[in-house]
């Protein structure tokens, strides 16, 4: 596919720029362990004209948006997906539930802190949106895992909403810690090795609080 001009841009921009953009936005923030991003940078390292961000996105608020509704699209859509399976027992979907939180936390370590920035900057209309659209659907699928467990007498009978924090907080804590890790650990990079062992580690500590046996 070839290069197409932006109307009132007067760019000529190669195809799949919108996703470039966001993807590169999306290494800033990982990269720096930030959940903000310099229009500057943005253009250096996709190496395409920050007036793009204008023409696809309306402002820099507007890429961010963008950016936490693909990534949360995918996590959702992932849950959803885990929810309606029929052939696994409830044990081996939370399991499998929380490997993937670890996988996408490690991927996009910055979501849950621009999902908090973005819900306090934005107008009460948007930050409901993101809270229905985003936040409630993975309290929901734990109201569901949790309650399957417990009829099937595999779970005990725990507050959701808790689990929820739980899980989230042991998580995003891990993988916003770099300086932490730095500084008492002398530890700069989270590496998959780190990942897997914290994987593990995070698995068995929460499977040991919630199994009924």
């Amino acid at each position: 596919m070839s290069e197409r001009s932006v109307p009132g841009v007067g760019l000529a921009v190669p195809p799949g720029a919108r996703d470039h953009l966001l993807d590169t936005a999306g290494a800033i923030m990982r990269d720096g362990d930030i959940v903000d991003i310099s229009l500057s940078e943005l253009s250096l390292r996709s190496g395409l004209n920050s007036a793009l961000v204008k023409y696809y996105f309306g402002n820099k608020a507007g890429l961010l948006k963008a950016l936490l509704d693909r990534d949360w699209q995918a996590i959702v859509r992932s849950v959803d997906a885990l929810v309606a399976k029929d052939d696994m027992e409830p044990e081996a979907k939370l399991r499998r539930h929380i490997s993937k939180v670890i996988d996408t936390f490690y991927a996009v370590p910055y979501l849950n802190r621009l999902t908090m920035r973005m819900v306090r900057e934005s107008d009460d209309a948007e930050a409901r949106r993101i809270a229905d659209c985003y936040l409630s659907p993975i309290y929901r699928a734990y109201e569901h895992l949790i309650g399957e467990g417990v009829r099937a007498g595999v779970f005990r009978s725990i507050d959701p909403q808790l689990f929820y924090f739980t899980v989230t907080g042991a998580v995003d804590r891990f993988f916003s810690t770099r300086l932490v890790m730095k500084y008492c650990f002398n530890q700069d990079t989270l590496t998959e090795e780190l990942r897997d062992r914290y994987r593990e580690h995070t698995i068995d500590i929460i499977m040991a609080g919630i199994l009924a046996r």
